[in-house]
Parts: C-alpha cells; structure tokens; sequence
C-alpha cells in the first residue's frame, strides 16, 4: 500500500522538483503538527493568509453555523445569501466611500483578472501598467502583469498591451497616458523582497491617474487584512485606489478574494455584454462566512494596532546577527536579506529540521520572508527568533 508521501508524488501535481513535503495532521495559532507530532512554528501563515492564526474558534464556530444552512446554490450574482451580504457591508464599513461595491471570487489572481476586466470596460482603453517585480498571480492574465520575464517567457503570448515601470521611480510615471486603462501596483512590494512605496510616490501616481482619467488599482492581496499595521496598507499613504484588489487573508483560510470599485464603476459589467465577468463558486457561502468571522476577530481583538510593536520586536531580536546584511519590513511583512540565495536556502533549511518555518521571495533570492499570524505573542517570537538566531549561528 502506497504512504500518503508516495501518493503525494505520484497523483498530485507538482509545482518544484523539491517541494518541501511536510506532512501536516493539524494546526492551531501559530503551530502546525506533522504526523509524527513535531510542531511547527509557522513564521508565513500560509504566505500571508492566516492572519487570525490557524483555526481560530470563532472562524470554525462561523463555518459550522453556516454548513447547517447551506452551501453553494447559484452561481455567483443571482441569489441573495446572508453571508455575502453581511461580510461586503462589513468590508464596506472599513473602507472610503468611494470603494462601496464588492465582488466576491475565489482567489487573488481571479481578483486581478476581474480588475482589470473592469478597469478596460469602463475606461474603454486597452492599455495596463504594471511594475516590475511584482506578482499579481498566475493565471493568464495575471501573469502578463507580472513583473519577472523568467516565470512568462514559456507561457507567450500573453495578454497584449501591458507595459511596466520601475517601482518607486517618479519619472516613469510619464508612461501614463490617456491610452492607459489602469495602473496596477503593490503599495508593498511583497514577492520583490518587501519594498514599501513612497507616500510622495503614490500621490503623484494618484494624481496622474486622475489628470489621465485611468483607473488606479491597488493589490492589497498580501499586504491586506491588518498585516501592515492598518487594516488596508493604503490607509497609511493617505491614496485611494480607484479598484482594490483582496484575497489571501480575507478568507481567514478559506479561498475567497475580492475587487472592490464604486457602484458606479462596477455596474458597467451587468450590460453591453450582460454578465462581464462571471464566477460559479466566487463569494462562496461558507468561505465568507469564515472571512467575516475572521474581520471581527480582527477588529474585536484589537489585533491590528499591535503589529507595530510586533515587527520592531523582530527587528530588534534579528538585526545584530552578523550573516544578517538588511532586515526590510512593513508591519508583519519581513524580508531578512543575507549574503546570497545558497545561504538563505542553509538558514530555511536548518530552521525546518529546528521546527520554524521561513518561506523565499520570488524575485529577491538573497532574502527570506517571515509573515507569523498577527496573533502570535511576544514569547513566541522570542522563541521563533532564537530558533533562527541559533540556525545562523551554526551557519556562521
């Protein structure tokens, strides 16, 4: 009889030859169990998707209540179900005014597809920018967006149109024009290695957007949810995007995601041609249901205004360690940049064996990402930044 391993390799694809194969039996808060009983210090939450830890009471107390009612009935649209409604009002009630209309899908790269759908609709123009270095996904027209050649280049040709400037850097801003539909862009670079915008940066882009009459879109797919200390990263920059682009976190770890425009905006996808952008399992009842319950633990627990002190603590444990060259961060967003990528593959692998759980950045090799659930605790992190410490040390 095949072990659960051998049926891993043989009847699932795969996305590297060497995945990293853990054999997870459950989790809890910030610790995951393999089959043997060794525990985890999950330091990633599943690249930045279990914000409120893995299964939090009250996120499986909201799904159990919801699957006694039901699950999927309708595609997505057609019906009224009491967990879309409360979670888009709920969302709506955290955000400006202007964002007030919510469109459920499945995930991140279906949120970026359905954006920038509508962005191409309402404006009627086909052209996009995006930046380079970052990831938006990885279905097709994600990835056109994407901002690294070596992960497109087996997959042309892609979606035509799009064009992409260097992050930060004002004087590519010129490249908007009034033939571009939408500028899309991360206010944190998170697979770039962690790369805050700059406030300045982000107005002059707002401004261009306005005097161009395109659409600004944000991807707050990882940064949002509380994980940069507000509850959405723009909230620091004082920009508001025109389409807001959300997934990963806002399930509290069922798949959901979502784009997030004005009425106005979203009501030209219901005609010309009727059904602009369609979903069969997008808003899933029990996935929203999870996702609200996960906002109010959120905003009940007050878990949001601790990540401040959370990231300086990790800063302040890490910095001094001679293999560390530079630590990045923005909230619970980390990248601890080392000498070179060989190095950073020893630390993560080592951190593994020692039972913490470090993930890479796709476009910064030399650099590895710690993302822990915002409500991991001031010992654990003690312990998580001993474990790490101790992995460099030997390494040293």
């Amino acid at each position: 009889m095949l072990t659960q391993r051998q049926l891993f390799i043989e009847c699932i694809a795969q996305t590297s030859e060497a995945p990293l194969a853990l054999e997870i039996e459950r989790a809890e808060g910030i610790y995951m169990y393999d089959i043997y009983g060794k525990r985890y210090i999950d330091l990633i939450s599943g690249v930045s998707v279990s914000n409120v830890g893995h299964c939090h009471p009250k996120v499986i107390e909201a799904v159990k209540q919801q699957l006694d009612k039901y699950m999927h009935l309708m595609v997505y649209g057609e019906y009224i179900q009491s967990p879309q409604v409360k979670y888009a009002q709920l969302l709506i009630e955290q955000l400006p005014e202007s964002l007030n209309s919510v469109y459920f899908v499945n995930s991140g790269s279906e949120a970026i597809e359905g954006a920038l759908k509508l962005a191409k609709r309402y404006t009627g123009r086909m052209e996009v920018i995006a930046c380079k270095n970052a990831y938006h996904g990885s279905t097709h027209g994600a990835l056109s967006v994407m901002g690294g050649e070596e992960f497109k280049n087996s997959f042309r040709p892609l979606v035509p149109g799009v064009s992409f400037i260097e992050f930060n850097r004002t004087e590519d801003l010129c490249q908007i024009t009034r033939n571009t539909a939408c500028v899309l862009i991360e206010p944190v670079q998170g697979e770039g290695g962690i790369i805050p915008a700059d406030a300045d940066y982000l107005k002059l882009l707002r401004k261009k957007c306005d005097e161009t009459g395109c659409l600004l879109i944000f991807d707050e797919i990882q940064t949002g949810m509380g994980r940069t200390g507000t509850l959405f990263a723009f909230e620091q920059y004082e920009t508001v995007p025109d389409i807001l682009v959300l997934a990963k976190a806002m399930g509290g770890g069922m798949p959901l995601g979502a784009f997030i425009s004005s009425r106005v905006v979203m009501q030209c996808l219901t005609h010309d041609p009727v059904l602009g952008h369609i979903t069969t399992f997008g808003g899933h009842p029990v996935c929203c249901a999870a996702g609200m319950a996960a906002l109010q633990v959120l905003i009940e627990e007050d878990l949001v205004s601790q990540v401040a002190g959370k990231e300086k603590l990790f800063r302040e444990l890490l910095h001094s360690h001679p293999l560390i060259q530079q630590i990045r961060s923005k909230g619970l967003m980390i990248a601890v940049e080392l000498k070179d990528a060989d190095k950073v593959s020893q630390v993560m692998k080592k951190c593994v064996e020692k039972g913490v759980i470090l993930d890479i950045f796709l476009f910064r090799a030399n650099s590895f990402r710690i993302a822990p659930p915002l409500t991991i605790t001031e010992s654990q992190i003690r312990e998580a930044c001993g474990i790490i410490l101790e992995a460099m040390d030997e390494l040293a």
